[in-house]
């Protein structure tokens, strides 16, 4: 018993390894749990635990059953970011999520933004280079195509129209990354335009869990439910649409880690057509946020308190996708809907506590 659980972990450590940056953030952790789950690769985190949980790493080998190594290094420390790589001689790809993420922050914070999201990029880009890691998977945003003139949006939809500092880092994220691949000889690239990630993982022990108030509209929905909020804001009930609220895509975390997943693979097995790769992953179907707030209800039974108010600063109208592109070419389509979203949401905050 015990050769052949050395052989095991032997084989473990011999597995390729991926490196996850923002590892202990919400989508990070889901796509580690995803990759590990799968059992093809071993996962590394960097996460300097800003705007995340030290203790994510617990509850990713709670669902897994493996370990889960986390490097407290922020990024922008050029020196610091090098010495994790170093430790490794068999990272075969990076995926890069770490980064300011507030729509509302970034108004309010623009210089912020643009310090840590430009500079985390190059210092990854630059360490990519130095230790031979040909494969990047860019964590974008739909953010970046602004207020459109026509639905649902798709990769060739023009991204001129950044509404917020956020969205501009994507942007120019993703034409760093363009003018990256161009300068490197076997750079692969996929950028993912993500567009409003929900949910939870199905055990209800790792979700989204904001540091300070949260801004997205899932954790306001199940904090106010919770009795942690006592009521929220709809920003924005004069808007264009068929009930006043903004209208987005949600896409349930799972279903973006899995993408990851299928992105991954597809430049690992050079299957891809081009250097640099653009995806957006989204369901293709537009849900209000009184659509949202009504699907919660209906799910759980739980009444939320809500009024609406003024429109916030940096918000779109209306924008959901179309993600023909990634079905194509990465067999990737979302299997959950509005309804695993907001029980697997409410699932987690009851398991961090409720209130009433």
């Amino acid at each position: 018993m015990e050769q052949r659980g050395g052989e095991a972990v032997r084989k473990f450590n011999l597995m390729k390894k991926i490196l996850v940056t923002g590892g202990c953030g919400y989508i990070g952790s889901h796509t580690a749990i995803e990759i590990q789950q799968q059992g093809k690769y071993e996962v590394i985190s960097i996460d300097s635990c800003i705007n995340s949980h030290e203790n994510t790493v617990d509850r990713v080998k709670a669902i897994t059953g493996k370990d889960y190594k986390n490097h407290k290094v922020d990024l922008v420390d050029l020196e610091a970011t090098r010495a994790v790589f170093r430790q490794y001689d068999d990272i075969v790809g990076v995926i890069h999520f770490a980064a300011l993420k507030a729509v509302g922050e970034s108004v309010e914070k623009p210089m912020e933004y643009y310090h840590n999201n430009f500079e985390s990029l190059i210092n990854i880009c630059k360490c990519c280079e130095e230790f031979n890691i040909p494969n990047l998977i860019f964590s974008s945003s739909c953010s970046i195509y602004g207020n459109v003139e026509k639905l649902p949006v798709s990769e060739d939809t023009p991204t001129s129209g950044a509404e917020s500092p956020y969205a501009y880092t994507k942007l120019v994220g993703e034409e760093m990354l363009k003018a990256y691949v161009r300068s490197q000889d076997k750079v692969k690239v996929v950028a993912l335009r993500y567009f409003n990630p929900v949910g939870s993982h199905p055990t209800g022990l790792n979700g989204e869990l904001p540091i300070n108030k949260p801004t997205n509209l899932v954790p306001v929905i199940t904090q106010t439910a919770a009795g942690i909020i006592p009521k929220m804001m709809v920003f924005g009930g004069d808007y264009d649409t068929r009930d006043g609220s903004c209208i987005r895509d949600y896409i349930h975390v799972v279903d973006i880690a899995e993408a990851h997943i299928k992105a991954l693979d597809y430049l690992l097995e050079n299957k891809n057509q081009a250097p640099y790769e653009v995806y957006n992953l989204g369901t293709g179907e537009g849900i209000s946020v009184i659509e949202a707030i009504n699907a919660f209800e209906a799910v759980t039974g739980q009444k939320l308190n809500y009024e609406i108010a003024d429109r916030r600063a940096g918000d779109v109208v209306a924008i959901y996708s179309d993600s023909t592109q990634a079905l194509e070419r990465l067999g990737w389509k979302t299997k959950l809907g509005i309804e695993e979203m907001m029980a697997s949401a409410w699932k987690w905050q009851k398991n961090l506590g409720v209130k009433k």
